[in-house]
């Protein structure tokens, strides 16, 4: 392993590219890791412009500004593009630029393949929103695509199914990439239970990436087949079965939803024990239950489709695993809660990240156990209470984390300290319009509002004019985080190559910025410290 580790990688150290060749043909993980974020922050800024429509059209009854099948054509691209363009992206990014400087490698192990699964990325967003300018308009029926619902899009349906297909290949080959990086590029006294839980959640969500896309792959090939080709794989008139499609397209979905949280639970892992100025506590037991989520979550997809008429049997063996997975969840939640126990905290802007990541995800985890319980379910389900829990786990979870580690290692990246003044500003303005958006959504939810209706009865009004309201806030205080970003590339205060005070690993012992090549040579054995910090 030392010689894979110590390996300079000759073929990528002469002269570099410069200019658009630069981005075009790098093979540099900083560089891959940096278009990555780029490309996301691109995406969040479109997902959510779409987000902004649809509060838009729901800020009072009635139909105001767009038509109901434009409606349902944003809710559809406003989640597709939120969770294959912005949320997934950015965990990739973050990947590349970090776990080679954590695991003391010099770059990713396959730099070839990293720039390829970028690259069609742009190429696949690029189908997918085209879609908006085709003929019967963009796909509307909902990211889920169920059939006979989707068979009806029209001249968009092959862009959209082979926008689907890129999406996948560019997460398979980027978690191959990670999973192969962690495995043969350890620097050597780097050893499994060493690793920072940034890089364990991450060879955890490569691997759910690796077995659950070809399954979306496979159903959404049988929905094109069943369209262009006389298959009958999910209609009932040619002796199929569309709830066939929500059992396959499931088992690929709920591994999806770990696969943009894991790495949220990774990231947190390493701000608190910074900002505790203390070790991790329970370490071993958060990998393991980050194994145990990984593994039950296989097992756990049909509590997304208990009201289709299964057997008992069934719906009780889903509800069952689906409360059981809030067991390793939760000791997540109490280990980060132990960490911060008699520590001496500061509240830099990662910590307010996090901590509200904490809180508000284990908002999100509880309304989630409700959806979980069979009979309870067949109240909420379809109803704005779903769209309720998904959003507390993806926004104040996936997007809070995602915002922390921007901010934690930003400095390192460029170099520069951000203006904290601003960040924290961006925090609050977030973490109060968020909750004035999404919260207002658990009561219609309990009232009775369906999801993805552009027009809902006049008792609904009041909490969908303060959710619109929130979201409205909400949209614009991101544009802040805009100018702190570009305001921290362009100078400021210079950074230390610690950085933070309480900052321990591999990546803090580099330069800010750091080299072209992360370590060139291995690093010192004694100066691995351990993952629990």
């Amino acid at each position: 392993m030392s010689e894979v580790a110590t390996h300079h990688h000759d073929d990528h150290h002469g002269a570099h590219a410069t200019g658009i060749m630069r981005w075009l043909t790098t093979t540099n993980h900083k560089d891959i890791g940096t278009l990555y974020l780029l490309f996301s922050l691109m995406m969040f800024f479109i997902g959510g412009s779409m987000a902004m429509i649809i509060r838009l059209e729901l800020f009072q009854p009635g139909l105001q500004f767009v038509d109901p099948q434009f409606y349902n054509s944003m809710v559809t691209m406003h989640a597709l593009i939120m969770i294959f363009g912005a949320v997934m992206p950015a965990w990739t990014g973050f990947a590349n630029w970090m776990i080679p400087m954590m695991i003391g490698a010099p770059d990713m192990a396959l730099p070839r393949l990293n720039n390829w699964s970028f690259w069609i990325l742009p190429f696949a967003f690029t189908m997918l929103l085209s879609t908006l300018f085709m003929p019967g308009g963009a796909p509307a029926g909902g990211w889920t695509m169920y059939p006979p619902l989707v068979l009806q899009t029209g001249d968009a349906f092959p862009f959209l199914i082979f926008a689907v297909h890129f999406m996948g290949a560019s997460s398979i080959a980027g978690a191959i990439n990670v999973v192969a990086t962690v495995f043969n590029m350890r620097a050597p006294g780097m050893t499994l239970m060493k690793l920072p839980l940034f890089v364990w959640t991450w060879i955890i969500t490569g691997f759910l990436l690796i077995a659950s896309i070809p399954v979306l792959a496979g159903a959404v090939t049988m929905l094109l087949t069943d369209k262009f080709f006389g298959t009958a794989f999910f209609s009932a008139a040619g002796g199929g079965d569309p709830v066939m499609f929500q059992h396959i397209f499931w088992f690929f979905g709920h591994p999806e939803v770990y696969i943009l949280i894991l790495p949220a639970f990774g990231i947190v892992s390493a701000i608190i024990p910074t900002f505790a100025r203390k070790p991790l506590f329970g370490y071993s037991s958060m990998v393991y239950a980050t194994g145990a989520i990984a593994f039950l979550s296989f097992i756990v997809w049909a509590h997304h489709m208990f009201t289709v008429g299964m057997p008992l049997a069934g719906e009780l063996f889903f509800m069952y695993t689906t409360v059981l997975i809030a067991v390793p969840t939760g000791v997540k939640v109490f280990n980060w809660v132990a960490t911060m126990w008699q520590s001496s905290m500061t509240f830099e802007t990662p910590m307010l990240f996090a901590l509200g990541f904490v809180i508000l995800f284990t908002i999100g985890g509880f309304s989630g156990l409700m959806l979980g319980v069979t009979p309870v379910d067949f109240q909420y389900h379809d109803t704005y209470f779903v769209v309720a829990h998904f959003h507390y786990v993806l926004v104040t979870g996936a997007v809070f984390a995602l915002m922390a580690g921007a901010y934690f290692w930003m400095p390192k990246w460029t170099g520069h300290m951000y203006n904290e003044t601003l960040a924290k500003w961006h925090f609050w303005l977030s973490v109060v319009s968020v909750n004035v958006l999404f919260f207002p959504q658990h009561f219609l939810g309990l009232a009775g509002m369906p999801r993805r209706i552009p027009d809902y009865a006049v008792q609904f009004a009041d909490f969908n004019m303060v959710s619109s309201i929130g979201g409205l806030v909400y949209g614009i205080s991101q544009i802040l985080f805009v100018i702190i970003v570009v305001k921290c590339v362009r100078g400021g205060e210079k950074a230390t190559d610690e950085v933070w005070e309480g900052a321990q690993g591999l990546e803090w012992t580099l330069s800010s910025p750091p080299p072209y090549h992360s370590f060139t040579e291995a690093p010192d054995p004694e100066s691995i410290t351990g993952g629990n910090r």
